[in-house]
């Protein structure tokens, strides 16, 4: 530990990420800027080679391409208007009414990012969000930032609704139908709480009341049999996204997502719907290169040993008090995730956890292995099962706390408008914290008062 405070690496690391957030929050420079600068610094400063920064990013291509595939599937379509035309009848439905929009955004949402990860259920449903919200009459970026707390909420219903859940319920061999009767509850109790704060944070739209439906505009949907072939395709991504990597030859969700996005251009372009290099040209490119900066950057901290650092002195304050390790490693792992994406920091912090519990004589050396696929003492696992709800959680609280935060601020911008670091934590924070609450109040009496296991 003495070794990584006196490393001048680290130094550069930790000064360059905290710079980076600080510019992001103050919002001196456009977030991409400012993280492909910190990035290029660590470079620069040979805090590593240009190839052990690809290494990082390359570490991560599955989520990258997970996005990219998904936002070229997105935009090939766009010239049906097909977004238009479902945001209008979410409208009808909803009888004008913007408490119903709300409640409608949430009911919508949720059941779809338990199977899908959350960041891919933004990039699918967030295109709706704009031209409804000029239908009603509203500000179309609260909506946004709605949809994105109901996607990291709702990823803690099942075990592959977000990657912090899955990378964390697989390191402890815990099941699918393991997750869904001892955790699941858990992120229902999430999503309520988020419900009832809709007219408090968002309580314009909530009293926003459309007099007549009858003025609204009908949009016609284009290319209907493009539009077909299209939804195919969508329903075929859908369906491998699920049980693409149960199959006796696996396809992971990044491969899937290519894929779909490979047959959406082959439609546009043979169709005449749109070009291909129009198409390409609004790709959110600048979303992904901020996901591959923030890879960079995370790198630096965990070659340098930041993370081991922080994580280790966690693990020394916790002791062998169960309950109360529990309940801190929530809020610290929130408060942490908020600011540091939960991929990087539960890949770092689950083998310091694993050591951690081994080292204070709860478990046996053995889950140390790669192989392990034994069970876990059931007294360390709420330990773990903290790490998941903090982690996702903590995403709500600011801009950059979560990968679909970034993805909803890229679609904001395509739409004219941008999410600010401050109006993001102007909902988040209090969304984030009463969550956390929530989450410790669950944990205590599912795991962690007498009796209970």
């Amino acid at each position: 530990m003495l070794e990584q405070i006196g490393n001048l690496d680290a130094w550069i690391a930790g000064i360059v990420f905290i710079t980076v957030i600080v510019v992001i929050m103050t919002e001196w420079i456009h977030l991409t800027v400012a993280a492909f600068l910190g990035a290029l610094v660590l470079v620069f400063a040979h805090v590593m080679s240009l190839k052990e920064a690809i290494g990082y990013i390359s570490q991560s291509h599955g989520t990258l391409a997970l996005f990219l595939g998904v936002m070229i599937l997105v935009r090939a379509f766009e010239p049906t208007k097909v977004f238009d035309y479902l945001a209008t009848q979410m409208v009808i439905l909803a009888q004008g009414k913007g408490k119903n929009l709300l409640l409608g955004i949430v009911g919508i949402t949720t059941p779809i990012c338990a199977v899908l990860p959350n960041a891919t259920t933004v990039m699918l449903l967030a295109p709706l969000i704009p031209p409804l919200a000029e239908e009603v009459g509203v500000d179309f970026v609260p909506l946004l930032i709605l949809m994105v707390f109901v996607a990291n909420s709702a990823g803690l219903l099942t075990i592959v609704g977000d990657p912090a859940t899955y990378i964390v319920g697989d390191a402890v061999n815990l099941t699918f139908t393991e997750y869904l009767t001892r955790l699941s509850l858990g992120g229902a109790v999430a999503i309520g709480v988020l419900v009832l704060l809709l007219p408090i944070l968002f309580r314009t739209t909530w009293k926003k009341e459309l007099k007549n439906l009858d003025d609204l505009p009908h949009p016609k949907i284009n290319h209907p049999r493009t539009l077909a072939f299209g939804g195919l395709i969508v329903l075929l991504v859908l369906v491998f996204f699920v049980i693409g990597e149960s199959l006796p030859i696996p396809v992971s969700p990044a491969a899937v997502a290519l894929l779909g996005a490979a047959l959406a251009l082959l439609l546009a372009h043979h169709s005449k719907i749109d070009t291909v290099n129009n198409i390409l040209r609004d790709v959110d490119w600048s979303t992904l290169l901020f996901f591959m900066s923030i890879f960079v950057l995370i790198g630096g901290l965990q070659k340098t040993g930041v993370v081991s650092l922080l994580s280790g002195a966690l693990a020394a304050m916790l002791g062998t008090n169960i309950f109360l390790g529990s309940i801190a490693l929530i809020f610290f792992v929130g408060l942490v995730s908020s600011v540091v994406p939960n991929i990087p920091l539960v890949v770092a912090m689950v083998p310091l956890l694993k050591e951690y519990v081994v080292n204070v004589g709860m478990a046996g050396p053995e889950i140390l292995a790669q192989d392990y696929s034994g069970s876990f003492p059931p007294q360390v696992l709420p330990l773990f099962y903290a790490m998941m709800y903090g982690a996702t959680l903590g995403g709500n609280g600011t801009l950059v706390g979560a990968s679909s935060n970034i993805v909803a601020a890229g679609i904001a911008e395509l739409h004219g408008k941008s999410i600010s670091f401050h109006r993001f934590l102007k909902y988040g924070i209090p969304v984030m914290l009463a969550q956390l609450v929530a989450a410790s109040l669950y944990m205590m009496i599912r795991f962690l008062l007498p009796g209970q296991s």
